[in-house]
């Protein structure tokens, strides 16, 4: 187990690189302070917890890089009280990055054991996140619409249904393509049409459809 002064100084280390590597908002840094990435994975693997790397979870999912993590939030440009969907929960860090960032988190798992395992935790962490067990490309229609949405998973299309789901001036950040992505931001315009951005390759793992019936 790894003292407090250890990680603190390990997530001071994490933030000044997401500094030198274009991470701009102070929005998103702040809330990587306020967030100790180490509470969402095993104690064994909290001497990796600060690094610039993904680590595994349950079910063939990971945790991903803390620089993806705080590029998809810098490009959501969040302001205090937006609402957000999350498509992917995963351990939960992201959700909590964006909710530490004033945002109102909604966030849906299709994996029934990262589910239960992560909307415990993020009950018992910050209890103004939902968490829902469900099928991503259907989003969370009956809370729609939604300000921004991000995407945690590579999609090898942009989901339809969930540009539906998104409000007029809306953000969607989205890794699209296989087997390596590209980050996109789309945005709502007044009209319904969409206006899109490329920001770079990533590899996420992929965005797959239920087999079951939510």
């Amino acid at each position: 187990m790894m003292s407090d002064y250890v990680l603190l100084g390990a997530k001071q280390r994490m933030i000044e690189s997401l500094r030198t590597k274009g991470i701009t908002d102070e929005n998103v840094l702040s809330a990587f302070d306020k967030v100790e990435r180490h509470r969402f994975m095993d104690s064994f693997l909290w001497n990796k917890a600060y690094e610039e790397t993904a680590l595994k979870l349950p079910m063939g999912q990971t945790i991903s890089h803390p620089y993806t993590v705080a590029f998809q939030s810098q490009l959501l440009q969040i302001t205090k009280g937006l609402k957000v969907l999350e498509i992917g929960t995963g351990s939960g860090f992201q959700a909590a990055i964006l909710s530490a960032m004033g945002a109102k988190v909604f966030t849906i798992e299709r994996q029934m054991v990262l589910y239960q395992k992560t909307s415990k935790l993020l009950e018992q962490m910050d209890n103004r996140i939902y968490t829902a067990f469900g099928d991503g490309f259907h989003g969370i229609p009956r809370f729609a619409p939604y300000d921004r949405i991000i995407v945690t998973c590579g999609a090898s299309e942009i989901p339809q249904t969930l540009l539906g789901q998104l409000a007029v001036n809306g953000l969607m950040v989205v890794p699209v393509g296989e087997p390596s992505q590209t980050m996109t931001r789309l945005k709502k315009l007044e009209d319904g049409t969409f206006e899109e951005e490329t920001y770079g390759d990533f590899l996420f793992v992929p965005m797959l459809k239920s087999r079951v019936t939510f």
